[in-house]
């Protein structure tokens, strides 16, 4: 990703976030969103237990991170991302273990997937069931476990 085009998606992040604020629904965000392709062709999800145990953390997991994450926690997923001064509730710091080893890479795929809502945390954190794959969701939980060099308890 070059450089003008991360200072793009920031730029369009923090306009995003600005014109659609951060209200107690965050279902309200997403109306008026066309679908993408991968929300067009997704599979049902599969039962909790059957979760690989790994994902391979990769340059595109890293890419993915700097285009879908880093505008609120963080380039080193340390919570200071260009929005986190917009948001009521602070971003996670990615680089804490004493939150997310009590966390399940269960609970952290949930909360990539389906947003802080669905499991009790702060509305601010969108869903990105529609826009990322399972798989990607997968990879960016290995890559917070990396960030925090923590594993769930």
């Amino acid at each position: 990703m070059t450089l003008k085009n991360q200072t793009g998606a920031i730029f369009f992040s923090a306009l995003l976030l600005l014109v659609t604020g951060c209200g107690e629904n965050a279902k309200e965000t997403a109306q008026g969103v066309p679908p993408s392709p991968a929300q067009k062709t997704e599979a049902p999800s599969p039962p909790p237990d059957s979760i690989p145990e790994k994902h391979l953390v990769t340059a595109k997991t890293r890419e993915v991170y700097q285009w879908y994450c880093a505008q609120c926690h963080g380039l080193q997923g340390k919570g200071d991302g260009i929005n986190a001064r917009l948001l009521t509730v602070p971003p996670r710091d990615h680089t804490k273990a004493d939150y997310l080893e009590t966390r399940s890479d269960q609970q952290l795929f949930d909360a990539i997937k389906k947003g802080g809502l669905a499991v009790g945390r702060a509305p601010c954190m969108p869903s990105w069931e529609h826009t990322l794959d399972e798989d990607t969701m997968h990879s960016l939980v290995r890559y917070i476990r990396e960030l925090c060099e923590c594993e769930a308890i």
